[in-house]
């Protein structure tokens, strides 16, 4: 009877190992491996340098009537080397992106395949369906498994309902239970010697994702997404009451690719802000020409919208004068926008009757006469109720609008930003979405898109520290554009911060905000200060006004995610660096090496490493441990041999322009 017992307890472990299937990928340069396993599920493991990183994770989508990935049959495999260089249109990092990977693409039966890209750096997946009609997603199975135990830097909401502006928090993967909260996407799992980010991209006509933990000491997390809504009314001007929602996540096309689940993966911190995920993940751009499209920075009148001082002969507010005001000290600086915040329409319900105040005709006339284009700020259901507004701003000579407050993302949300980015473009005006999630494609299908918030950003006041700020380079704004409102001029450290509308300040040194400037990535970077207090500092207001948003090359030169960051970046023959720390005091030694690499403009020859260059730098001075407006700006010579010494006070910064001489 035990001989027997035996021999059948091998027959079936025989019989399993036979019917399950490994396939596996490796990366160009030979160092991830991925391992997809075909049994009861769709498994993956993931090797990186030597070490595994996620083991027997598991993947599927549970349809109306099926579930793709459950007791699934492989039909064909096939394996892609592919190569090739990318340009963006919005070149946030870099003018050029090299696109090399593994393509491991699986044909199952039952109508569907998992497309598997393996990069040097990371690696993606996505579904893919071929079924007819439509189909009901109830939920989608996306399960990361640790290896090992790491800590979580998460942004945890309360719900669903989110404008994505949590702090964020850090979490041992053991000790995450089931009744924390989710977080939202991106996260950011950090290893003994390796770290991942985790994030999404091509998400159209699906509901953005959430992860929760799958139990206290399970080291693994998996997706959770909204229910659809089915019916809803209006709560307010800027919110939507849902009164009833589906029992599934998306009701969508059979025929479709579903959004990319990708990882980035690295060996050193300075890999992270330098995500190009996003680049390679793109959709295609779907309005055709984009020339009229143009980036740059704008003033902006909701923090600090009251000017005052000697040149103010006028009384300030929501009027033609003050902005006026705004537009000839844009018109004056190089900027090319001004964004009129809300105030400007009579009613926020009513994006046709204007403050008879601010007389927007002779102001946008006034603008354009100068080169400045008027942005103006809408809540997201008057822009639902009103979608022939474009055409109409059109008409106006509006440039682009800033739309706020959608804090959900549901199918029904996601669609709702594709139709709002498609009938703007078709009207040639861009979009700044606040309130809003993270990057997930739509600015690469849709370029008019040129940046979100879904981040703690200066708006915040007091409760915008750099100890939050500082991870921000390593996340946030490494999965795409952020609109973080930076600039401040009135700088406090934070145990002395005051000041609320229209006398807002920025927590941190002088030095750490106008750094922001150079590391955080939009593609409308807003200057949140007023122009008095800009001109009251004018060395500092030159160099901010004189920070690109696109560039032509990034590079970091020294981090720590959640401590610090240096970053240098290249537009044309000029490089300006900017290094921020959180409440710890550092001192940091930066190589300036890269000049010895530097190209010329015109695709001259490579700069000899002799060759001096101006430096133009703002420093955290003496006392702004204390003080935070306390700073020190230097003009000095470098080269590519120069090893600079910075020193960071506590919640501070510093930032330089480098120049060729003429």
């Amino acid at each position: 009877m035990n001989k027997l017992l035996t021999f059948a307890l091998l027959f079936l472990s025989c019989s399993f190992a036979s019917a399950q299937k490994r396939v596996s990928a490796t990366s160009p340069d030979g160092q991830t491996r991925l391992t997809v396993t075909i049994a009861d599920r769709i498994y993956y493991d993931v090797e990186s340098h030597g070490e595994r990183l996620f083991d027997r994770c598991h993947i599927g989508l549970t349809l109306r009537d099926r579930t793709l990935g459950a007791q699934p049959v492989l039909k064909s495999k096939k394996l892609t080397k592919v190569s090739e260089t990318l340009t963006p249109i919005h070149p946030l990092k870099s003018a050029k992106v090299e696109n090399r990977y593994t393509l491991l693409t699986l044909t199952m039966g039952g109508g569907y395949k998992v497309e598997w890209r393996v990069y040097d750096d990371g690696l993606a997946y996505r579904f893919s369906t071929a079924l007819k009609g439509d189909i009901e997603v109830l939920a989608e199975d996306a399960t990361w498994q640790l290896a090992a135990p790491a800590r979580l830097v998460l942004q945890q909401p309360g719900g669903f309902r989110t404008s994505c502006e949590e702090n964020y928090s850090v979490v041992a993967s053991a000790e995450w239970k089931s009744a924390d909260r989710m977080s939202e996407l991106p996260i950011l799992v950090m290893g003994e010697r390796q770290k991942v980010l985790i994030s999404e991209f091509d998400l159209f006509d699906y509901p953005g994702a959430f992860v929760k933990t799958c139990g206290e000491g399970t080291n693994a997390f998996a997706i959770i997404q909204p229910k659809t809504p089915l019916e809803y009314e209006d709560d307010g001007d800027r919110r939507q009451k849902i009164l009833r929602e589906a029992d599934y996540v998306a009701r969508t096309s059979g025929t479709r690719s579903f959004p990319w689940r990708y990882m980035l993966i690295t060996q050193s911190d300075s890999q992270l802000p330098l995500n190009a995920m996003p680049v390679r993940l793109a959709p295609k751009n779907a309005i055709g020409d984009t020339s009229w499209i143009k980036v740059g920075q704008t003033c902006w009148d909701w923090l600090n919208g009251i000017p005052y001082g000697p040149d103010v002969t006028f009384k300030a507010g929501i009027n033609l004068d003050t902005y006026k005001y705004f537009v000839d000290f844009a018109a004056r600086n190089g900027v090319g926008y001004m964004l009129m915040d809300e105030g400007w329409a009579l009613d926020t319900r009513d994006p046709f009757r204007t403050n008879p105040d601010v007389h927007l005709p002779e102001l946008i006339a006034y603008a354009k006469e100068k080169g400045v284009g008027i942005i103006v700020w809408l809540p997201w259901l008057t822009v639902e109720h009103h979608m022939d507004l474009f055409e109409r701003f059109e008409q106006w000579g509006i440039r682009g609008v800033k739309i706020d407050f959608m804090d959900r993302q549901d199918q029904w949300m996601v669609n709702f930003y594709e139709r709002v980015a498609r009938e703007a473009a078709r009207h040639h005006i861009f979009i700044d979405f606040h309130g809003a999630f993270h990057p997930s494609g739509l600015d690469y299908k849709y370029p008019n898109v040129l940046t979100y918030e879904g981040v703690r950003g200066m708006e915040f006041n007091s409760n915008c520290k750099p100890d939050n700020s500082v991870w921000l380079p390593f996340i946030r704004n490494a999965v795409g554009p952020m609109d973080y409102t930076p600039g401040s001029m009135l700088n406090y450290q934070p145990e002395r911060h005051h000041g609320d509308r229209p006398i807002c300040a920025g927590v941190g040194t002088k030095a750490f905000n106008m750094a922001v400037f150079v590391l955080f990535e939009s593609n409308l970077q807003m200057l949140m200060d007023n122009p008095c207090r800009y001109d009251q500092w004018p060395d500092c207001r030159d160099f901010l006004t004189s920070v690109p948003v696109n560039w032509d090359e990034t590079r970091v030169l020294s981090a720590e995610a959640g401590q610090y960051c240096v970053v240098a970046k290249r537009r044309g023959d000029r490089w300006f660096i900017g290094a921020i720390t959180n409440s710890r005091e550092r001192d940091l030694t930066i190589s300036l090496d890269f000049l010895a690499e530097s190209s010329a403009v015109n695709g001259a020859e490579r700069q000899s490493s002799v060759r001096e260059y101006a430096m133009t730098s703002f420093a955290d001075g003496i006392n702004a441990n204390v003080m935070a407006m306390d700073y020190l700006r230097s003009e000095s010579r470098v080269s590519a041999t120069t090893v600079l010494p910075i020193h960071l006070a506590r919640n501070g910064g510093w930032c330089a322009v480098i120049s060729p001489d003429k």
